[in-house]
């Protein structure tokens, strides 16, 4: 069975839950408690996708303004990004749209981008309605979907969605692989650089 590794970066405002997502999906376990990541945190888990294993790498980054610098050399080669607001935080929403536009301007061409909802199990104090987070999900082609780090609510289906998205190997070895697109983008000029 082929191994493929893929590289997953973890996006959004400090408090979103995005340590809490990860160890959920890796651990299976939550802490109520879980103190800020500083910098960066890393992790692994592989699962079975089709006949392939997927292993992904998953970079947690710091939410807090002064580590913001550092999120592009963690998303700079990423099959994916995962970005995270808080259901309760309008506040975290309109950063993610931020957190969108400077993936879109710096990250990968071809990077799967979802956004994750988390905290629904905070229903009663949601500042963000449901539509609306999926309505900019869909203007932006990103997978979405609403999370609960806490009671496990679509963490695993969050990154069996990313192992969709992402494309198979080509098991042809006379093909090249050439890559692909997710998404109609405007005409931008190539970067060579980086």
């Amino acid at each position: 069975m082929a191994l493929r590794e893929l590289k997953v970066c973890l996006l959004g405002d400090t408090g979103v839950g995005k340590s809490s997502i990860v160890w959920r999906f890796v651990e299976d376990s939550f802490d109520p408690n879980i103190n800020p990541t500083i910098g960066a945190s890393f992790m692994t888990k592989t699962v079975q996708y089709q006949s392939e294993l997927h292993k992904f790498l998953i970079w947690d980054t710091a939410g807090q303004e002064r580590f913001r610098a550092l999120a592009p050399m963690y998303y700079r080669g990423s099959a994916a990004a995962i970005i995270v607001y808080d259901i309760t935080k309008e506040e975290a929403f309109q950063t993610l749209k931020n957190w969108v536009k400077e993936l879109r301007q710096h990250g990968p061409p071809n990077i799967v981008v979802a956004i994750a909802g988390n905290k629904c199990d905070l229903n009663d104090a949601r500042e963000v309605l449901e539509k609306d987070a999926k309505d900019y999900a869909d203007s932006i082609h990103a997978i979405f979907v609403e999370t609960s780090a806490k009671n496990a609510i679509n963490i695993n289906e969050l990154f069996a969605e990313i192992s969709r998205r992402i494309p198979t190997t080509d098991s042809n070895p006379g093909s090249s692989n050439k890559g692909f697109k997710l998404r109609k983008q405007p005409s931008e000029t190539k970067r060579n650089c980086c």
